[in-house]
Order: structure tokens, then C-alpha cells, then sequence
């Protein structure tokens, strides 16, 4: 039994006709009949009942056309997500908890306009943004250096086969909600945090000084609490009065407009960039998406 004698037979059932199903199978009838015999010789049964007015299916072979129906429906299935589909877009993306780079990636994804792709975009750790990268499941991964964490980092960078691409620089601004006591003023010092709990980014059992996100990893802050997600952060922003360190770069449409970033006075440099894997060449759609990340530097205060 194969799946073209399955095919055969609903279309004979189909037409109610053995000439009318050849003519749509584009074969002769007579080569038509000898299949439908050969069929129904292998599995012990008459399928049709054949008489000059045409022909009639059997109880047996209503029976069998049904199970037949359901065969041919599922090799139909399996043909288009297995063999007939398309090519799908692939391109994923790591990084520190970075708005900017999220809105990056939902411009590239707008860019694409096809059909089907298979994108992917993970707010992480910087280990794990470090890791996906090295293990290719990530594309790029979005990060930043500074005088501090650069040595420690780039030293990650060579032992796993990446290299870090700096795309601008900016100084350190306080990011806290629009409500909080010291949201309008125009500078803000560390003496004055000291007030108020610092929000930091839980990274895990690599919980080093070097991997922190936030900037002045090394001061010793009286209040310190940390998350893991950004909608967390958010919230404890506006419910204890919280801040954390940050680049500046505000994206509202994704995190509203609730929140501000005021400068830091004590500031230091932040060189934002992304890593990939060395010597390898950026795709397509890799090269849309750093494209996107560099617009990011006019928007540096």
C-alpha cells in the first residue's frame, strides 16, 4: 500500500467517477482501475463496487477511505512543516537589562517585513550574555565596559572567542520615578542617595563587582536591594523611593513616562557596546540591529 494508491482512491471517491478522477489524476482510467484492483487485492476488500451507471463505495470501504483520509491529511502536515516550509529569518540577541536595546530589537523586527522569521531577544545576566554568544545562542550580546570592569572583561572576551565593538559612550545619570524627592533637581551626588535604597541586578551564583550592570559597583551603599527582571525594578522605583545607577538613555514608550534619569555629580564613563564572536561575519539582520543600537547615540545626554 502506498500514499499515491491512498490519494487514488479518495480521489475516485471524491468525484464519484473512475473517468472523472483520472482525467483530474492526469492518467488513462484503464492504469487508474489496475491501481484500485491492486489496492484492494493487497487488503483483502472491495473499496468500490463498479457497474455501468459508475460506482458505489462500500461499507468496508467507506471504512477504510476514512482511515485512508486521515493518513494522507497527516503526511499533508508533516510535508508542509517538514518539507515544503519556507526558510525562516533567524537572528537572536543578549543583553544587560538595556530599554534601548530592547527598542533596537523591536525596530529590526519591524524592518524585516516578511512572513515568517524566528527571532529572539534575552534580557540576562552579563555572564549569560557573555555565554550565549560563545555558544551561539545569541547573535550579538549588548554590554558595557569601563575603566573598572574592562580588564576583567575583555580577558572573558579572548578566553571564549569574542571581541567587544564599543558604540558610544556616555556619563552616569541616577534613573528614579518622577515623584521621587530629589527627581527635579538638576545634578544629584552620592551623599544625597545615601537616603534611599539602590537597586542593583541580581547577577547570580557570578555575583562579581566586575559583571555588575550598574555603574560605582564598589561603593559601599547602606541600602542595596536586588532583582532580577526590570518590571520588578520599576515598581520598587516607586514604592520605596528606590534609584539605580544607569547610561541615560530613556526609551517611555516601553517603560513609561513615570520615570527620569537626573546626573550623577561623582560620574563616570560607560563605554556601551556589543560582543560577538571573533572573526565571525555579522548577518543581515545583525548588521540592521547595531545599525538601530548606534542611533542611540544622539540620544546620549
Amino acid at each position: 500500500m502506498t500514499l499515491q494508491q491512498l490519494k487514488y482512491a479518495l480521489t475516485i471517491a471524491d468525484c464519484g467517477s473512475m473517468n472523472e478522477a483520472a482525467k483530474q489524476l492526469f492518467i488513462s482510467q484503464p492504469s487508474l482501475s489496475e491501481t484500485m484492483k491492486e489496492l484492494e487485492t493487497e487488503i483483502g476488500l472491495d473499496i468500490f463496487l463498479r457497474s455501468n451507471r459508475g460506482i458505489v463505495i462500500t461499507p468496508e470501504g467507506e471504512e477504510f477511505l476514512g482511515y485512508a483520509r486521515q493518513v494522507t491529511e497527516q503526511f499533508g502536515l508533516l510535508q508542509s512543516k517538514y518539507i515544503d516550509k519556507k526558510v525562516k529569518e533567524k537572528f537572536s540577541v543578549s543583553t544587560q537589562h538595556y530599554t534601548f536595546a530592547v527598542k533596537a530589537f523591536v525596530e529590526t523586527v519591524k524592518q524585516i517585513g516578511m512572513e515568517q522569521y524566528e527571532f529572539a531577544v534575552h534580557e540576562t545576566t552579563t555572564i549569560s550574555v557573555i555565554e550565549n554568544v560563545k555558544n551561539f545562542k545569541s547573535e550579538i550580546g549588548v554590554l558595557y565596559e569601563n575603566d573598572f570592569n574592562e580588564k576583567v572583561l575583555n580577558k572573558m572576551f579572548k578566553e571564549n572567542g569574542l571581541e567587544f565593538v564599543e558604540l558610544f559612550s556616555c556619563d552616569t545619570f541616577v534613573y528614579l520615578w518622577s515623584g521621587h524627592p530629589l527627581a527635579k533637581q538638576d545634578v544629584i551626588t552620592m551623599e544625597e542617595l545615601d537616603e534611599y535604597p539602590c537597586l542593583s541586578f541580581d547577577q547570580g551564583k557570578n555575583n562579581s563587582l566586575y559583571l555588575a550592570e550598574e555603574m560605582k559597583s564598589t561603593y559601599e551603599y547602606r541600602r542595596l536591594i536586588k532583582a532580577n527582571d526590570r518590571a520588578t525594578l520599576l515598581n520598587l522605583m516607586i514604592g520605596l523611593n528606590a534609584y539605580t545607577l544607569c547610561s541615560g538613555i530613556i526609551c517611555e514608550d516601553l517603560n513609561g513616562d513615570d520615570y527620569k534619569a537626573v546626573p550623577l555629580k561623582e560620574t563616570e564613563k560607560m563605554r556601551i557596546g556589543y560582543i560577538k564572536r571573533k572573526g565571525a561575519k555579522v548577518s543581515h539582520i545583525g548588521e540592521l540591529y547595531i545599525e538601530e543600537l548606534k542611533k542611540y547615540k544622539e540620544k546620549v545626554m
